[in-house]
């Protein structure tokens, strides 16, 4: 059995927009540019057409990607997440105790992460050490130089 694929609707909707887009224009695109690097004759030194393949297999992967994450979605209803506890779905903000710094998160499932967008996954170390928190209590995970800790500051429905 294939692993559930836990997305946000946000994220659902992302991944549509995506396949909408390399279905319909992606596809479009690449095979012009084969075409158009046809018609320049002798295809065993073709550059032009060597990349336009390339491309069209990326694409084709991507799509098929794609459509194994939609496949085994979840999706998270964002409304109904409790905030009484951190779950996926959820928006927190920790205290980093070591270093004084306070911290913003949106906890996602792992298709969706993004590090720098903010997105953590429930995968992920800290996403791990979040999820069934609370407000108040402070977490701890083990990392590669030490133990870091957190406090959690506030849990909120996702926007």
């Amino acid at each position: 059995m294939e692993k559930k694929n836990i997305l946000t609707y946000e994220g659902l909707k992302q991944l549509e927009d995506e396949l909408q887009d390399l279905k319909v224009n992606r596809r479009k695109q690449v095979a012009e540019k084969i075409k158009e690097a046809r018609e320049q004759g002798d295809l065993s030194e073709n550059a032009e057409y060597d990349a336009a393949k390339d491309e069209q297999r990326d694409i084709e992967a991507r799509i098929e990607e794609i459509d194994k994450i939609l496949r085994n979605a979840e999706v998270v209803v964002e409304e109904d997440v409790d905030v009484n506890t951190i779950n996926i779905g959820c928006r927190v903000r920790i205290m980093d105790l070591e270093y004084d710094d306070i911290l913003d998160y949106k906890i996602v499932g792992s298709t969706e992460a993004n590090s720098l967008k903010g997105k953590i996954s429930n995968e992920s170390p800290v996403g791990k050490a979040l999820i069934g928190g609370k407000v108040g209590e402070i977490v701890e995970l083990e990392t590669q130089v030490g133990i870091s800790r957190y406090k959690i500051l506030e849990i909120q429905k996702s926007n």
